[in-house]
């Protein structure tokens, strides 16, 4: 970092030293003759261009093929597909017409350029072209507006079809708690001013709803594979965002309201783990890790594949830190991890007895 902040400095030494000589030369009387470019200043530049049209095309083809093994593997979604389809689209268009129309301006640049005692070519419009490259534009964008709409649209409709699984994520600096509805699938009231740390009631379950009674918190996400999950997010302290990228799946937590997410997880962490793409990023991973193991720097223990939630809003001083694992089973291993899980009643409420009463909505957030 050192070398880099070095490097920086020097540079921008050297363009202010360069700078500084431009401003006397323009301060000399007998230099305004150099300013008229000649022809050989015009095919000089004309030649410059190309050799930037080739550079630019050069770095853009090696940045496909350095980088183009840390994208992000196949969906773990079954939204992800459609997903990944529209900007793969976009991608492809966009690298299509910046790759033209890039050619063209700098062909039409070396080819067109200033010669002494030749005029261009001056008309005011033409509506042939102007209508094609207003039109074509116009085509392209509305499709592409159209289908985002309506893949966002339907990411978006959060409903309470095919039976999903209720979970709540809870956001806090720099930690996420996971809360499940139990037997009943429905999660209890809750507000942050129910917050009781010496009863350890850190997410502020309300106690005298039964519907909170078999809530289960947890610090480790499990999902089983197949079956539709709607998420309820909650922040209790500044605005955070819920970001699982294999799942391709984002939502802000705002303190004071509830927002929601759904999806559908189609692959177990197990199957992921021998998909081709991350089979390789653990390779490589891990290469790295064995490569300062030896060269003396901390010891790093193999990686291995998890899906995760991170946030995604920088939300203070250790956001990078904030993250949760995220287990993808099969139906029968998540009800057999469920069981072995502690309820709100039998951590919180063991040694309390609360009236039955049930909340009028099944998340309550105070402002």
């Amino acid at each position: 970092m050192t070398t880099l902040l070095t490097l920086a400095v020097l540079v921008l030494v050297a363009i202010a030293i360069w700078q500084l000589t431009k401003i006397f030369e323009l301060s000399q009387l007998k230099t305004s003759k150099y300013e008229i470019a000649t022809d050989a200043d015009n095919k000089n530049n004309g030649y410059m261009l190309f050799g930037f049209l080739v550079f630019i095309y050069g770095i853009t083809i090696f940045s496909f093929w350095k980088y183009g093994k840390f994208l992000l593997p196949e969906a773990g979604s079954a939204h992800g597909e459609e997903y990944d389809n529209l900007m793969l689209v976009s991608f492809i268009i966009i690298f299509i017409v910046q790759t033209i129309t890039q050619a063209l301006l700098h062909y039409f640049g070396y080819k067109y350029a200033g010669k002494e005692g030749q005029k261009a070519l001056f008309y005011a419009d033409n509506d042939r072209l102007e209508f094609i490259w207003t039109i074509i534009p116009v085509i392209v964008l509305a499709g592409l507006i159209l289908w985002g709409l309506y893949t966002w649209t339907t990411i978006m409709d959060v409903n309470d079809e095919d039976d999903p699984l209720i979970v709540e994520l809870y956001a806090q600096q720099f930690k996420w708690s996971a809360r499940y509805g139990g037997d009943d699938n429905v999660l209890g009231g809750a507000n942050v001013r129910m917050i009781d740390i010496d009863k350890a009631n850190i997410l502020g379950l309300d106690e005298a709803d039964t519907y909170a009674h078999d809530d289960v918190i947890v610090n480790e996400l499990h999902l089983p594979v197949g079956r539709k999950v709607n998420f309820k997010m909650r922040s209790q302290d500044v605005l955070h965002s819920a970001y699982m990228p294999h799942f391709r799946a984002q939502m802000n937590c705002v303190p004071g309201m509830i927002t929601e997410f759904s999806f559908t997880p189609i692959y177990t962490t197990e199957e992921m783990r021998t998909n081709p793409d991350v089979m390789d990023k653990v390779k490589r991973t891990n290469k790295i890790r064995a490569e300062k193991s030896a060269s003396g720097e901390e010891a790093l223990d193999p990686w291995q594949f998890d899906y995760i939630l991170l946030c995604n809003k920088i939300c203070g001083k250790s956001h990078y830190n904030m993250q949760m694992k995220i287990i993808v089973e099969t139906e029968e291993e998540y009800n057999e991890w469920m069981k072995s899980q502690s309820t709100f009643a039998e951590t919180v409420m063991k040694d309390e007895s609360s009236p039955e009463v049930h909340s009028l909505s099944a998340v309550t957030v105070g402002e």
